[in-house]
């Protein structure tokens, strides 16, 4: 996760706390249903560094830490790897059943976090939805409510760091537009949100990019933490 904006309260339109919540549970809700019989060690391409079971095992070890009030240093690379290395020894039904302990924490606080901060949450949360599903080839889920939410947060929380950038970008995602840059838009893509969503994270290839006629894929990266995939996803 990364740093978000001082809170200016709801913006008209916004996903309403309520929504968040139901995103949240749905995101699990899915996994579970997908995921139970992979293998812990298989590798998981889009995370190159964890395996599926360490992917996971982020995922929990996120909500336990959120429900904890263990938010100091979150996104770091050394609180990642504190909730990887405490849960290595766990199997993918000990992950989902420790998951399924902490995520109706997670959903209760949605109604009590600034909405960029549980936003935060469902971007991360499905973008590992994802990471997985390619890792064991159980694809789907691509018009999902966290997938939309996810779209909207990180529109907003990238335009703040993207506003130096140049050329300017305009992006269409689903029925929505988000300019990046200063000065005149120069390029313009028409994205799904899911492909936004996946794009900007850096789940797709440089080339993948190059082909929406964008001459930088740094252009479309939501954070410098990101940087495009190694090979070309299909999802």
């Amino acid at each position: 996760m990364s740093e978000t904006p001082t809170p200016k309260g709801p913006t008209p339109g916004a996903p309403t706390p309520e929504e968040h919540a139901a995103a949240y549970a749905g995101i699990r809700a899915r996994l579970a249903a997908v995921i139970g019989s992979a293998e812990r060690d298989a590798p998981c391409p889009l995370t190159p560094e964890w395996t599926v079971g360490d992917t996971l095992a982020h995922a929990v070890g996120v909500a336990d830490d959120v429900v904890a009030g263990r938010i100091e240093g979150a996104a770091t690379d050394p609180w990642t790897a504190t909730q990887v290395n405490a849960r290595r020894g766990r199997t993918i039904v000990e992950l989902l059943a420790e998951w399924g302990e902490c995520a109706p924490g997670v959903e209760q606080l949605m109604g009590q976090l600034p909405v960029e901060i549980s936003g935060q949450i469902i971007f991360d949360a499905v973008t590992h939805e994802h990471d997985l599903r390619h890792a064991i080839a159980a694809g789907g889920a691509h018009e999902s409510d966290a997938i939309s939410i996810a779209a909207g947060w990180i529109a907003g929380a990238a335009k703040p760091r993207k506003a130096e950038m140049t050329p300017a970008i305009e992006i269409g995602y689903g029925g929505r537009r988000v300019v990046w840059g200063g000065g005149p838009v120069e390029v313009s893509l028409a994205l799904s949100e899911f492909e936004f969503v996946r794009a900007t994270s850096g789940r797709r290839s440089a080339n993948q990019v190059l082909a929406l006629g964008v001459p930088d894929p740094a252009l479309v990266l939501a954070n410098v933490i990101f940087s495009p995939a190694a090979f070309d996803v299909v999802e």
